[in-house]
């Protein structure tokens, strides 16, 4: 019985290694031997380059100024030039230092605080007001700014990177020894660097109108 059981186990193998054997011919014969290696679909290739063109540059938006109360519609492109430059620029504000600056030069003026008027001026005005200072013996002077009826910016220029606007002032001035309030209009001419973070703004010209 052990004989018969392992011849049959002998043949069955030996039908096995057969079948083993025709399967392997039948597929190595079909090769030609330019078949891609395995895994030859999925090998990344070269890199392609894609034209996406000309890079689309947004123009800067501009903040569009208002012209404050006062003055000349015709000045809006003027001070649009000013704001373009100058972030910080806002008319109405500029007006209003202006205004604060005016008071505060002349109120120095005739305390004879040259200090003062060194720190709001240039120097070539704050050395016009120190000397009429100086001329009148350095003696204060009881003059009172009643108020100041108006304010308004006559003109503005770009001069490389000095902003200039111009501001008319219209107000009402008490002289030493009188007690009568007199007009006065006072045309000034204000100064800034606009390439710096220095907000201030300089007193540069003075001029007196009728």
């Amino acid at each position: 019985m052990s004989d018969s059981g392992t011849w049959i186990e002998i043949v069955l193998l030996a039908m096995l290694a057969g079948f083993i054997g025709l399967r392997l011919v039948s597929v190595l014969g079909k090769r030609t031997g330019s078949e891609k290696p395995v895994g030859e679909a999925f090998r990344p290739g070269a890199p392609t380059l894609v034209s996406t063109g000309s890079a689309r540059v947004e123009a800067p938006v501009h903040r569009l100024v208002t012209v404050p109360a006062g003055t000349g519609a015709d000045l809006a492109p003027a001070l649009q030039a000013v704001a373009d430059v100058d972030a910080t620029f806002e008319p109405d504000k500029f007006v209003a230092g202006a205004q604060a600056a005016y008071r505060m030069i002349l109120e120095a003026y005739w305390a004879g605080d040259a200090a003062t008027i060194d720190k709001l001026a240039d120097d070539e005005v704050a050395t016009q007001f120190k000397r009429a200072i100086e001329q009148r013996g350095g003696t204060a002077l009881a003059n009172k700014l009643v108020r100041i009826d108006a304010a308004a910016i006559t003109a503005a220029q770009m001069v490389g990177q000095m902003a200039e606007l111009t501001v008319r002032f219209d107000a009402d001035i008490v002289a030493e020894g009188s007690t009568a309030d007199a007009e006065t209009h006072d045309v000034w001419t204000f100064s800034r660097h606009v390439g710096t973070y220095d907000p201030a703004w300089l007193l540069i010209a003075t001029d007196v109108h009728a």
